[in-house]
């Protein structure tokens, strides 16, 4: 018996399947990644203040595209074996199928061998790296069991087990978009968060004109607008969000303030010190640090005294 030949539309349907659903899988296993190293950061490294600014709105977007479109072409492709059975023994079916198990079973097998290789070297065993350990395991485990048992013909007795899977990973897809909402927050709060990130920047490069403005005159200005006085400085920044000038107020000969409003608790970057909240002033603002620039929700004064000795002033 001839055995039956691929055509384009064969063809195409598995292409298509094989790249959107690789690519949603891909996505997820990032997303999920993402969603540890937002709950347990690694101290050494930065984390941006704004995660959707990342990969995870590509992740998520990638998984409501893909994983859909992955699921229709299955689809397709199985309405047309169910038509015509002889659709189950063309080539471009076999290779895919068994490229997906071989991609699997790899990811598997280097799972294990990082995980294993970790432990010999004597590094510590992270809970965030187990966890990603354990999350490749588990997908490319479903992977190659699903598509094992497709190979052998086992959806094909009972369809109803499949269209019960089928759902199930639709609902995973779904929960975890949605969880990363109560994780990371929604990107709403994201934008808020990226407005206070933009505030401290703006606050930081005030702070550097007003030094320099002193170390030029010996003498601290008496409003912002001073600053722009001067081609020397540059352009003052506005508050992004309201479009209000910052508060600026000088309290001594080497000493001033500056203040914003923001949105929530936070600092210039995500690490343990913006758990700690800043000490209370008379008029109701903040008092911070020195190069310290964690702050409150609402109006924050972050005080600063010029040291000479760091900031000489410049010679004419």
């Amino acid at each position: 018996m001839d055995k039956p030949k691929t055509t384009a539309k064969d063809f195409f349907l598995w292409a298509g399947f094989v790249v959107s659903f690789y690519g949603s899988v891909i996505a997820y296993t990032y997303l999920i990644f993402d969603y540890i190293n937002y709950v347990l950061p690694n101290p050494l490294s930065y984390y941006p203040v704004d995660p959707y600014q990342g990969g995870i709105s590509y992740e998520m977007a990638s998984i409501i595209v893909l994983l859909p479109l992955s699921m229709f072409l299955f689809s397709l492709i199985r309405k047309d074996i169910a038509l015509d059975p002889s659709r189950k023994d063309i080539w471009v079916r076999r290779w895919a199928l068994i490229l997906t198990l071989f991609v699997a079973a790899v990811s598997i097998a280097v799972d294990l061998i990082t995980l294993l290789t970790t432990f010999l070297n004597g590094e510590a065993l992270t809970t965030a790296f187990l966890l990603k350990v354990l999350v490749i395991f588990i997908v490319a485990g479903k992977v190659f069991w699903y598509f094992i048992l497709d190979l052998r013909g086992y959806w094909d007795q009972f369809p109803g087990r499949q269209r019960m899977v089928s759902i199930g990973v639709g609902v995973v897809a779904l929960v975890t978009i949605i969880a990363g909402f109560f994780i990371v927050g929604t990107p709403a709060q994201a934008r808020l968060a990226r407005f206070d990130a933009q505030k401290v920047s703006d606050l930081q490069n005030i702070q550097s004109q007003v030094i320099y403005y002193w170390q030029a005159k010996q003498q601290l200005p008496v409003t912002l607008r001073d600053l722009a006085s001067s081609l020397s400085y540059g352009p003052v920044p506005v508050d992004a969000q309201t479009g209000t000038e910052y508060v600026y107020e000088a309290t001594g000969d080497l000493s001033f303030k500056l203040c914003a409003d923001f949105n929530k608790e936070g600092s210039s970057n995500r690490n343990d010190m913006s758990r700690y909240p800043a000490e209370p002033m008379p008029i109701g603002g903040k008092v911070m640090t020195q190069d310290n620039w964690q702050h409150a929700s609402g109006q924050v004064c972050f005080d600063r005294t010029i040291d000479p000795s760091f900031y000489p002033p410049i010679k004419n």
